[in-house]
């Protein structure tokens, strides 16, 4: 690479750069400057929890409707804006109940004293909810609306202020980046409050609840001390700064894991003694030789998460009672601290089952707020999250269509409980929560079916191991340049007799018998496509459909038809009508009824101005394509591709379907072409079941 090539790499950097956003963001200014940014904008000084609540409303809701039940969809779960790997799909109940935590908490409930624990089973997103909080925070704390700020101690003369002769070294930051109104004198902060919201709507209102920490305590007193209690002249040593959440920074957002419990120490939460400090200052107690770093200190003003939570060891759970309930931790050696955050912990169901069956544990369970994250039970949601990871842009191999979607399904399957109904199997129940309609069920049975399952969701197969089976076929046949659905469906199947989480035989045994459903069902769809691409001639579709409008427009109104190439006049062609209605199943008694319907709407439409046109009426465009079929498979020849005997002609029309195949319906040209024999092998056996 010559020099003038690094240079103008160095120019795009450099270009990229935004000065203005990088001072914005690390803007200083005086207490003063500060209280005029709260006049302005009083949301400055909101607490954690009211913090998190906006964030998520502040990308907006949408109400649907599913199962005659109204629910909300908060947009900040699957905003693609930040994070898009991270997007949430298809937990709309579970993340309403989450929301309304928040913002309980926001209006000061009581839920802001209480422990957030979401509790599910493994790969249930429980994780991946924190951590999509945390990076929102992050992105919420760069924008103008989720400003946060915080302040600095200065800790030279104030002469040096006055002459601004200001020594970055003699800055000393509040260790827990505290909110500035805690400077405010407790036995002013009353009247101070009285007279900000005074003429303020409610919504606009602010508090201060809260101490300094002790480092920032003994700066306020030595100070105070100073300057023989002059207020005024303390304030002129603090400076107000912008604060930006970051988790690699550790500012704002804290995360604890746990560890081997030789290793564990509660000083990760709450901070340390600096032993080289002690030195110095002459006492472990002195707050300059303590490091108020732990993650209970840092989170402060935000947000800390804790990691398979119950697997944390008894006494660190003792340090989360008085910070949930209290807000407030015991660093060694120093009173009782305040803390403003969100405590956000995950655990699976053999931890909370322990939790539960422990009576010396009542205290925590009793500042504890679970909310379940079950795995999704809506095949379409299950496959938005594979379509997010193996899509066009991250995978070069090509995805027979349904790939994903049979993967989806599988896993669904394997999370529903059996239905209670003897006319309802399995796969019936998938497609009623996935919003298909089946003859003699509505929406109140959706609704008792989801009432009658209470455990649904909570026990079967992981996103987790489907990906991993998918990134398998993938690997394995990289030769091949594309997966289909039955190689996925391998893999899920062989990867069964070593999965770490299924331990019973009968459970390994069902998951294969729905392997086996599944296959079912997308032999099913892929012979409706074949049939659909076989069928795919437009003018003999209109011809076809012209057809049958004029028998049936003469059958309902008792006339003969004009045959167009003899000009006689003939009876209705019955054998016409009935080969087209049997193939959408329409009973012999049903055929007056479904014909008058068709002449009703083509009727209103008339009237209206408008033609009729086959593609409007789904089931008599499919009773269409179904006959065509019928009509034109013997003239395709495609069982011919199993015994490999295939004339030009025959060769030139399955060109045609494969074609099709590939414009209207996403294969390749391997994947059409393995398709349509695996198709013609079904033909050859004479399964040619709708």
């Amino acid at each position: 690479m010559t020099s003038q090539d690094g240079a103008s790499l160095l120019k795009i950097v450099s270009e990229m750069q935004d000065r203005a956003s990088f001072q914005e963001l690390n803007w200083t200014g005086t207490f003063t400057e500060y209280l005029e940014i709260v006049s302005k904008n009083p949301k400055v000084a909101r607490n954690a929890f009211q913090r998190v609540y906006d964030m998520i409303m502040s990308y907006g809701t949408e109400e649907f409707i599913d199962a005659k039940k109204r629910l909300i969809r908060y947009r900040f779960f699957s905003d693609s804006s930040f994070d898009a790997d991270d997007a949430i799909f298809g937990l709309e109940v579970y993340l309403m109940r989450l929301v309304n935590f928040f913002k309980a908490a926001s209006q000061g409930y009581g839920t802001e004293r209480r422990v957030l624990l979401l509790h599910g089973p493994v790969g249930s997103s429980k994780s991946t909810i924190a951590r999509r909080i945390k990076r929102g925070l992050e992105h919420y704390s760069r924008i103008d609306d989720g400003a946060v700020f915080t302040y600095d101690w200065y800790l030279g003369d104030v002469e040096d202020i006055e002459q601004g002769r200001l020594k970055e070294n003699d800055w000393e930051p509040c260790p827990m980046h505290e909110d500035p109104f805690h400077l405010i004198p407790i036995e002013t902060r009353e009247r101070f409050i009285e007279q900000f919201n005074s003429g303020r709507p409610e919504e606009e209102h602010i508090f201060i609840k809260g101490d300094l920490c002790p480092s920032c305590r003994y700066n306020y007193r030595e100070i105070m001390l100073r300057y023989n209690g002059d207020w005024n002249k303390v304030i002129k040593h603090i400076r107000v700064r912008r604060l930006v959440f970051a988790e690699q920074d550790r500012v704002g957002i804290g995360t604890f894991q746990p560890k081997d419990e030789k290793n564990q120490d509660s000083t990760e939460l709450t901070g340390d003694i600096n032993y080289r400090k002690i030195a110095i200052y002459g006492s472990d107690s002195d707050p300059r030789a303590f490091n108020f770093d732990g993650e209970f200190n840092i989170a402060n003003r935000g947000i800390i998460e804790f990691i398979e939570m119950l697997k944390l060891d008894v006494a660190f759970l003792y340090d989360l009672l008085g910070a949930s309930q209290e807000h407030k931790i015991k660093s060694k050696k120093f009173a009782q601290t305040d803390i403003d955050e969100v405590i956000i912990g995950h655990t699976n169901e053999p931890e909370y089952r322990r939790l539960e069956n422990n009576e010396f544990m009542e205290a925590l369970k009793d500042r504890t707020v679970r909310i379940d994250i079950p795995y999704i039970t809506r095949l379409s949601d299950e496959i938005r999250i594979y379509e997010r990871d193996f899509n066009r842009k991250k995978v070069r191999a090509h995805i027979a269509p349904h790939t994903l979607e049979m993967a989806a399904m599988w896993a669904v399957l394997t999370r529903l409980e059996e239905p209670k109904k003897p006319n309802l199997t399995l796969l019936q129940k998938l497609k009623l929560y996935n919003g298909r309609t089946l003859p003699g069920f509505t929406e109140d049975n959706i609704k008792e079916l989801r009432k009658e399952s209470q455990r649904e969701g909570m026990e079967g197969v992981s996103p987790r191991y489907v990906q991993d089976k998918i990134s398998n076929a993938l690997v394995s046949n990289q030769e091949d340049g594309y997966i289909n659905p039955f190689m996925v469906l391998s893999e899920l199947e062989g990867g069964l007799k070593n999965h770490s989480l299924v331990n019973s035989e009968e459970d390994r045994k069902r998951y294969r018998d729905l392997i086996s459903v599944v296959r079912e069902e997308y032999t099913e769809i892929v012979k409706n496509e074949v049939q659909r691409a076989i069928s795919a001639d437009e003018e003999a579709i209109t011809r076809l459909c012209a057809n049958y409008i004029d028998n049936i427009k003469s059958y309902t109104q008792r006339e003969r038809v004009r045959n167009k190439y003899t000009g006689q006049y003939e009876e209705p062609d019955e054998r016409l009508m009935r080969s087209i209605e049997e193939k959408i199943d329409i009973p012999e008694s049903r055929k007056d009824d479904f014909r008058r319907e068709i002449m009703n709407y083509i009727g209103a439409l008339a009237i209206e101005g408008k033609t009729f046109n086959y593609r409007t009426n789904e089931r008599l465009h499919r009773a269409l394509e179904l006959k065509l079929f019928e009509d034109q498979k013997d003239s395709i020849k495609l069982t011919s591709l199993v015994s490999r005997v295939i004339d030009k002609d025959t060769q030139e029309r399955i060109d045609v379907v494969k074609s099709r195949l590939i414009r209207d319906f996403g294969y390749n040209e391997q994947s059409a072409s393995d398709i349509l024999t695996y198709v013609a092998s079904i033909f050859a056996r004479g399964d040619t079941k709708n």
